[in-house]
């Protein structure tokens, strides 16, 4: 058997039906492998990034591990960015990159570099195979750390030599391994006693609730409490019911900024994420003064990493969730639930007043030219088929998509992790082959979609079923946000214009990029055409571009 048969029959062994890949010379052995394994789909991409983006979007939406084929040191190097998003989606994928001959990488032939190296600072594991006799080993390996708690991608260098040796070793099928730990009762009941006493309870949630299923449990302990729940500023999925009375927004990004959001919180529970990512440094901690703080996830690596914690609980985010609530339910007596359900009162009225504030807005918003980002975001909500999945990249548009989509489960949405633009292009191609014949909605900045337009072709060459919603107001806007930001926390001046951060000049023209590659689309410029061109794009069943001339920055 050749090193290229066990890597092949060790990804279908490990259930992989798809490669994500942008093929290469020293990718030869897997590619003159595919026609002898007709089982597996090979995906094409016209940029490494975009492969890997689609790989991390695919292992996301259908919790299988996702795989993607990168050509050599420049290729690996094209798709760094898109391992980092995926590092910090906790996103199950093994990577590989072609490498020159063994017998020649001390002469540093074309294209060649330490690949493993290259990859480490963004991988749980990097390494690349030696030779066949330990491929099936390495293969093993790398899918055990892709999917060990919490999750991530790894790193493969695949020599073209050692694809080609002989071996005698086979690959072997996975086993189980069961991750579904219970916690510390110990802890459970250290927990306990501090959100009992609480008077002011909030819950922070990240990913790891939406990923493990486990809405649920938390809202039951969220009611329980009479507590209301923030997200992380960037999400990734959907881990509390956006119309559910006690969901709040997402949280700031700096530390002055959370604390003041928190206000008089007494007790902090942190739910399985990496809650404050910040952008700007600010003295002191994210908890408001005095406050006690509860951290519970999946696994012991994150749980009191940034912060220090009162008590941190590990163990599966379901059981979890539940053996707090159960505790909680014992532990209460008359007055706490009566304060309970006064506070679970008071966030029903304060959403009601937000959902009719932001109703008048819209309102207010409907006609206004060029159009703007509430009417959008309705009529993308309206237009979108109610089983399709949604992949957000809308970045300073996403409180209007927050409040218009509304999103209740997991399934349906996948939003950027990482910070790293042109996620939602690439990511469209991944949700849409993971669940084939689905209609996907791709919402997307014009300037991150330049990051991964060459998706675009590949969406077309598969015949993807993905309508692609384009935010074209013709600037970096979120840059524009961050230099004000900048310029008031640094005593800058604020009366120079914004550098380099405008798209005109020439304009950018999305349904020429998409034509080139296959993709038909519409330019829409008036608020009353957009309905109708959505509604004709989603009944294509097919790859279709919308390009919305929007608002800019006022």
């Amino acid at each position: 058997m050749r090193g290229h048969q066990v890597f092949m029959q060790s990804l279908i062994a490990h259930g992989v039906e798809r490669i994500f890949g942008n093929p290469g010379t020293t990718e030869s052995p897997l590619l003159d492998a595919l026609s002898d394994h007709p089982s597996m789909q090979y995906i094409v991409h016209l940029h490494e990034g975009v492969a890997v983006g689609a790989a991390s979007y695919y292992a996301r939406t259908t919790g299988r591990t996702g795989v993607a084929n990168l050509h050599v040191a420049p290729g690996l190097g094209n798709a760094i960015g898109m391992i980092y998003n995926a590092l910090k989606a906790n996103a199950p994928v093994v990577v590989t990159a072609g490498q020159q001959d063994t017998r020649m990488l001390r002469r540093e032939p074309i294209l060649s570099h330490d690949l493993a190296a290259m990859a480490a600072p963004v991988t749980k594991w990097s390494t690349q195979v030696q030779h066949a006799d330990e491929m099936d080993e390495v293969m093993r390996r790398a899918f055990k750390i892709a999917n060990d708690p919490p999750y991530g991608p790894v790193f493969v260098a695949l020599p073209i030599d050692v694809m080609a040796q002989d071996t005698a070793h086979v690959p072997l099928a996975p086993r189980r391994l069961y991750h579904d730990i219970a916690p510390d009762p110990l802890g459970v009941a250290a927990a306990c006693q501090l959100l009992s006493a609480a008077r002011e309870p909030v819950i922070v949630v990240g990913d790891e609730v939406g990923r493990a299923g486990a809405s649920a449990q938390l809202v039951a302990l969220s009611q329980r409490l009479g507590a209301a729940v923030w997200f992380e500023g960037i999400r990734g999925h959907v881990s509390f019911p956006a119309a559910h009375p006690h969901a709040r927004a997402g949280v700031p990004f700096d530390a002055a900024a959370i604390r003041k959001t928190l206000g008089s919180a007494d007790c902090v529970l942190m739910v399985g994420g990496a809650f404050f990512e910040e952008v700007w440094y600010s003295e002191g901690l994210p908890f408001p003064d005095g406050a006690r703080v509860i951290q519970v996830e999946t696994s012991a690596r994150p749980a009191g990493y940034n912060h220090g914690v009162d008590v941190a609980l590990v163990g599966a985010m379901g059981r979890t969730l539940s053996a707090l609530d159960d505790a909680l339910a014992g532990a209460m007596d008359d007055q706490g639930k009566a304060d309970a359900a006064t506070r679970c009162a008071a966030l029903a009225e304060q959403k009601a007043r937000e959902t009719a504030s932001y109703q008048s807005r819209l309102e207010k918003a409907w006609a206004r030219l060029p159009i703007s980002m509430p009417r959008v975001m309705a009529e993308l909500r309206r237009a979108t088929p109610a089983n399709a999945l949604v992949v957000e990249e809308s970045i300073t548009a996403s409180v209007d998509f927050a409040a218009a989509f509304q999103l209740e489960a997991n399934e349906g949405y996948l939003g950027a992790r990482g910070g790293g633009i042109g996620q939602g292009l690439a990511g469209a191609l991944g949700a849409s082959v993971g669940h084939p014949g689905r209609p996907v909605l791709c919402v997307s900045g014009d300037g991150s979609a330049m990051y991964s337009i060459q998706a675009l072709w590949t969406a077309a060459h598969h015949r993807l079923p993905i309508v692609f919603a384009i935010l074209a107001n013709r600037e970096y806007r979120v840059l524009k946000h961050n230099l004000d930001i900048y310029r008031q926390r640094f005593d800058a001046a604020t009366d120079k214009p914004y550098p380099h951060m405008d798209l005109g000049g020439p304009a950018l023209g999305f349904v020429e990029l998409a034509a080139g590659m296959g993709v038909p689309g519409v330019r829409v410029d008036k608020p009353d055409d957009l309905a109708g061109a959505l509604a004709a794009a989603f009944a294509a069943g097919g790859p279709r571009i919308v390009e919305i001339a929007i608002e800019g920055k006022r």
